[in-house]
């Protein structure tokens, strides 16, 4: 909450919005969650696909909310204030701002957007203020963490009211950085508008989320949102991999606009570069050149996808102004994020490692970078999300089967979908290669099967959860974690 209120008249000024009554009412947050609005909140009746807010009004009024911001016209039997707006959303993002004194203008905020590799590279980012004894603050699809405090992470990026009144939090903390992941659906729906970003990140574009974007022109429209002044205005610096075709073009058109720009690559020439990169499953070594000196670099993460990860948090770090050492020093002892290429630590000979990887472009980039590292077979273990894109499953057995030596398919996250369905669909991708497989569905045993079929070198990926400790079967969430399976599945072996 701010300690220092502002009225409806001056939300509704930054709004746009059309007020009726109360223009001398202060406010003191803003809030679209009906269970957090009492005195002094303005509440965002919100009209979503599923749940219609408004039906929420009598309850919030009556608990004391200052009155409500929406899309319809003022009720004529209701008596509060009423501010009616074009859009809602992007309506509430900037009256968040308003109330929280946009607490954005007072940090380093950094943007994080691509398809893969947002949450290790905010985890990257965020380690560099850490190591130079900062605190710091970070959202994405893991957690949200204000300097040691750290709260699981209902999605990966909060919605505008959350935002905003986490990052005035982080003000009052005394921290100067901010590392966030913008999602695409999240800049879709004005989570990330009224915010001023010091430096925006492009890991890269590959299918997902087609589902809900449809066309990858879409996907695309609403990635660039970060950069091209969409949200609000145009980051200060843009952290670009150029190695990504929709990088090369995105940092072109910035440059033309005569704004900063730093590339990083490992193909091709760039600001930010790595050379003669070589991994193990210890980590991974490579010759870092920057505009600001060179590095041998040695890391504990592994795999080419990690390269990139960390040339962005350099680049990062550059455009933070962090010294050089400082950079490679944090990011030379920083492990990660949870679920991203962790292995399961055993006595056996083999490797158990857990991925997130769930797009055929994810799980294709975690195979190469197995197979880089393993001497033995490939054992992989993934599924495909019900009630998601369907049309990236075939695709992902594809991938699965073109670099693992025996394929285990089983469910991710069902949802409300046949499970034996979404079996079939990425089954048809996993017959183009030719390779082995099983279908199993229940995924404890699929783990199970995986793991005691293991051999000395041999390497078992389970992808496609990551981090995640839940399974969602029908419309019921159970408790279920791929490392904690793997652990009991090895300990019978």
């Amino acid at each position: 909450m701010t300690t220092h209120p502002i009225t409806l008249k001056q939300i509704a000024e930054a709004t746009d919005a059309k007020l009726t009554g109360g223009e001398n009412v202060l406010v003191t947050d803003v809030s679209h969650d009906s269970r957090q609005a009492g005195p002094g909140v303005l509440f965002v009746a919100i009209r979503g696909a599923l749940l219609d807010a408004h039906k929420f009004i009598p309850q919030v009024m009556v608990a004391g909310a200052v009155g409500v911001i929406s899309e319809q016209e003022r009720p004529r039997d209701f008596q509060g204030a009423w501010l009616q707006v074009e859009n809602v959303r992007r309506a509430m993002a900037h009256a968040a701002a308003e109330v929280h004194h946009h607490p954005s203008r007072a940090l380093e905020l950094v943007g994080v957007t691509g398809t893969n590799g947002k949450t290790t590279t905010a985890y990257l980012i965020a380690s560099i203020p850490e190591a130079a004894g900062e605190p710091v603050a970070m959202t994405g699809t893991v957690e949200y963490r204000i300097g040691k405090e750290r709260r699981t992470a209902e999605r990966t990026t909060p919605e505008a009211t959350d935002m905003h009144r986490l990052l005035r939090q982080a003000v009052v903390l005394g921290c100067r950085t901010a590392v966030m992941e913008c999602s695409s659906q999240a800049m879709d729906f004005h989570r990330c508008d009224a915010l001023e970003y010091a430096v925006a990140v492009f890991s890269n574009l590959t299918r997902d989320h087609l589902d809900y974007h449809v066309t990858m022109g879409n996907y695309w429209y609403a990635k660039r949102r970060l950069f091209d002044g969409r949200l609000g205005g145009k980051p200060k610096t843009s952290v670009i991999n150029v190695d990504n075709h929709y990088g090369v073009e995105l940092a072109d058109d910035l440059e033309r606009e005569g704004l900063r720009v730093i590339r990083y690559a490992l193909k091709v020439g760039a600001d930010v570069t790595a050379r003669n990169p070589e991994f193990s499953l210890d980590g991974m070594r490579f010759d870092l050149h920057t505009p600001s000196g060179d590095r041998e670099f040695v890391s504990p993460l592994v795999g080419a996808p990690h390269v990139y990860n960390t040339l962005a948090a350099v680049a990062s770090g550059l455009a933070l102004e962090y010294d050089l050492d400082v950079i490679t020093g944090a990011l030379a002892q920083c492990t990660g994020a949870p679920g991203r290429f962790e292995r399961v630590a055993h006595s056996g000979d083999f490797a158990v490692v857990v991925d997130y990887a769930h797009s055929d472009d994810a799980l294709l980039n975690v195979l190469k970078t197995a197979r880089e590292v393993t001497k033995g077979r490939i054992i992989t273990v993934f599924g495909c999300g019900g009630d998601r894109d369907s049309s990236k499953r075939a695709p992902m057995g594809e991938a699965a089967g073109s670099l693992s030596d025996v394929v285990i398919l089983t469910s991710d996250n069902p949802r409300t979908e046949d499970p034996q369905q979404i079996l079939a669909d990425a089954e048809l991708g996993i017959q183009k290669t030719g390779k082995p497989y099983r279908k199993i569905a229940d995924r404890r045993e699929a783990i199970y099967a995986s793991i005691a079929q293991a051999r000395s070198q041999d390497m078992v990926l389970i992808a496609g959860k990551g981090h995640e400790d839940y399974q969602i079967i029908g419309r019921e969430v159970f408790h279920f974690d791929d490392k904690e399976v793997a652990r009991e599945a090895l300990s019978q072996k």
